[in-house]
């Protein structure tokens, strides 16, 4: 018998029948995908067009016409200084800091405690932390303000520090989520080497808990840095401002000057969008780990 090639009988791929379905589908998928990124575009473009627009061709254009010159720095140079932007900033910085760091030591304390300590009243304690997560805080804000005003914390940076370090719910949750699946094993390790619970939680549970922590500090910095309402309830004096409220000086009852607002509002956007691109590596690689279980 002679020896030649194998013939080996070639699979056609499958093709999928596509029916009216299937088209359907194809079109609302990509229509949803399009709506909710112009969604997220559409202001962007129209705060970045009328932050170089005078004040006379903000008036007599359209929000999405583009200005006459994008060299028209004059906006930004007057927000920055009008507003005290350089100030507000620092001061957002050194809340964002402070609230952080209080938040991340109180919140992984906890959740070490409710995770790892077994003890009458440990569900009962996560179950009032659910039901505080429930409540709305707006409708806290009258109690707030009176402890507030009776400790002598309003139009004081400080007392706005302390009142926005309470524990921060959903970060408790994220650590405990995490922490389930650090083995016991290693604690048990630890305490037959002769560790004592602290040293365990700082040099065991606390490095491993650092994808969890980058979610944690992502989500409240983000809130920190943009709240308005409790900053401009709590700080009044113009040296104390946030960045967040620091535009709203451009706000009166004669009207609003919304180039000026747009131009301060990107200003705003860079320090974030400057500690993202340096750090993304950091960030999207704790949010994964952080968003893995098992």
């Amino acid at each position: 018998m002679a020896r030649g090639k194998t013939d080996v009988p070639s699979i056609a791929p499958i093709k999928e029948k596509r029916t009216v379905g299937y088209y359907v589908r194809g079109f609302l998928k990509y229509f949803v995908l399009i709506f909710f990124s112009l969604c997220a575009v559409v202001p962007l473009i129209s705060c970045v067009t009328t932050a170089f627009k005078t004040t006379d061709e903000y008036k007599a254009t359209s929000v999405m016409e583009l200005p006459e010159s994008f060299l028209n720095f004059s906006n930004f140079v007057k927000a920055f200084t009008t507003a005290n932007m350089g100030r507000a900033f620092i001061n957002s910085v050194i809340v964002m800091i402070c609230v952080l760091l209080v938040s991340v030591v109180i919140g992984t304390q906890l959740a070490y405690v409710l995770n790892r300590f077994k003890f009458p009243g440990n569900g009962f304690i996560r179950t009032l932390f659910l039901v505080a997560s429930l409540l709305p805080a707006v409708a806290m804000q009258v109690t707030v303000y009176n402890i507030m005003g009776d400790l002598r914390f309003i139009d004081h940076l400080y007392g706005y520090i302390i009142m926005s370090c309470g524990t921060d719910v959903i970060s408790i949750y994220i650590f405990i989520q995490f922490m389930e699946n650090i083995s016991v094993s290693l604690d048990e390790s630890a305490i037959v080497d002769g560790a004592s619970y602290w040293t365990i939680y700082w040099k065991i549970i606390l490095p491993l808990l650092k994808p969890a922590i980058v979610t944690a500090c992502i989500l409240k910095g983000v809130v920190i840095y943009n709240e308005y309402y409790a900053a401009n309830l709590y700080l009044i004096s113009p040296e104390i401002k946030t960045m967040a409220i620091s535009l709203y000086k451009f706000v009166g009852p004669m009207g609003s000057q919304y180039n000026l607002i747009c131009a301060g509002v990107i200003i705003s956007i860079i320090p974030a969008l400057i500690v993202f691109i340096c750090c993304q590596k950091q960030i999207y690689s704790g949010i994964t780990q952080g968003a893995v279980k098992g």
